[in-house]
């Protein structure tokens, strides 16, 4: 069973990325942009928040609390947000823009990951939630702010022809 968890823990994620690289690359060129736009921007944003969210909250890592040995070797450091749960889930959030049944298998790829380390004893589930939370935050924030500044250029172009 460690193996299983180190394995889906340390590796799935690469599955997420090869998941979101095989859709890009088979997408239309308008969406391979949006898409583009919406990886890079709501990506930064949710690194963002998280950074600040890791200095407002301090949650000491299961195997340190537990006085335990992880299944999955790290430092003793801050366990919140976990980089894990907040990448997988960014990318199942943005997927869910574009292919509710890519992002669905995102999801399941994300709390499988986010349940091996828990499993692990490096993230507890406060460290998972805050991660979903962060980069479901950052692809709204950046899905509507994209959808303003459109609709902003197109109601100031259509002013101005009138």
């Amino acid at each position: 069973m460690h193996t299983l968890i180190k394995f889906v823990g340390q590796y799935f994620v690469l599955l997420s990325v090869v998941i979101v690289a095989l859709y890009w690359l088979r997408a239309k060129t308008s969406i391979k942009i949006s898409l583009a736009w919406q990886l890079v921007a709501g990506g930064v944003l949710a690194l963002v928040l998280s950074a600040i969210g890791s200095r407002l909250f301090y949650d000491t890592r299961p195997f340190v609390t537990h006085h335990l040995t992880p299944i999955i070797a790290h430092a003793a450091d801050n366990g919140f947000p976990s980089d894990h749960a907040l990448f997988t889930s960014f990318l199942a959030f943005t997927m869910l823009l574009y292919s509710k049944r890519t992002a669905i298998v995102l999801f399941v790829i994300a709390l499988l990951v986010s349940w091996a380390r828990v499993a692990a004893h490096i993230h507890s589930p406060i460290d998972i939630v805050g991660s979903f939370v962060f980069a479901g935050v950052a692809v709204l924030v950046v899905r509507v702010a994209t959808k303003w500044w459109r609709g902003r250029k197109t109601t100031s172009t259509w002013r101005s022809a009138g």
